[in-house]
């Protein structure tokens, strides 16, 4: 029997402005992706050092896990057995060419281990992982558009499966100054009854 599932809350980041189940909690008016990404971190009063080693798309990743679970109430024991389930267009190219440039460049020949090693999308789990505490089923997509149906029929098979009871689900894009970001965490319980029109209208909202 097919499980009905919910939406527990919703996060987006685009255009310089983040919302919370479609209620805007942050503006920044910066004009570069980068200051947009720093103020967001200082404005949430985040405390993780570690933030400021981390690529561009993994930044955006980050913040909007943070606002998401920190909007959520899970006990930590819970938290460990969420699973989480992203994708996005650009995949980790935004600083795949950073690499490139680093190999290009034959007169100054030294690939930066620090760029190599977010040269995967996945990458951006495993940082949302880490800080978390985070050790359930987890998959990144790189597909053209926004695939609502991908995501949901993961989501209810990893439920199904009792593989897990909660699962944050997302596009998470970032390429050469355009970034869009939307999470939501489904559940078999949540205060949005979880429909592909939802989540569509939703992810296409301003």
């Amino acid at each position: 029997m097919s499980k009905k599932l919910h939406i527990q809350n919703y996060c987006k980041i685009i255009d310089g402005k983040i919302t919370l189940n479609g209620k805007v909690i942050y503006e920044d008016d910066s004009n570069d992706s980068k200051s947009f990404l720093k103020n967001t971190y200082k404005n949430l009063k985040i405390e993780y050092p570690k933030f400021f080693k981390m690529d561009n798309l993994c930044k955006l990743a980050f913040l909007a896990s943070e606002v998401l679970l920190e909007h959520s109430s899970i006990d930590s024991k819970a938290k460990e057995d969420i699973a989480i389930v992203l994708s996005n267009k650009s995949s980790s190219l935004d600083t795949d060419r950073k690499h490139q440039e680093t190999i290009n460049d034959k007169g100054n020949y030294y690939p930066s281990p620090a760029n190599f090693v977010y040269t995967l999308p996945n990458i951006a789990i495993g940082e949302i992982s880490i800080r978390h505490q985070i050790k359930g089923e987890n998959a990144f997509f790189v597909s053209n558009t926004f695939n609502e149906k991908l995501l949901e029929q993961y989501a209810i098979s990893l439920i199904q499966n009792e593989k897990s009871n909660q699962i944050l689900c997302g596009w998470v894009d970032f390429d050469d100054e355009k970034y869009h970001a939307f999470m939501y965490l489904v559940a078999e319980e949540g205060e949005y009854k979880y429909s592909q029109e939802f989540i569509n209208k939703i992810y296409n909202e301003n």
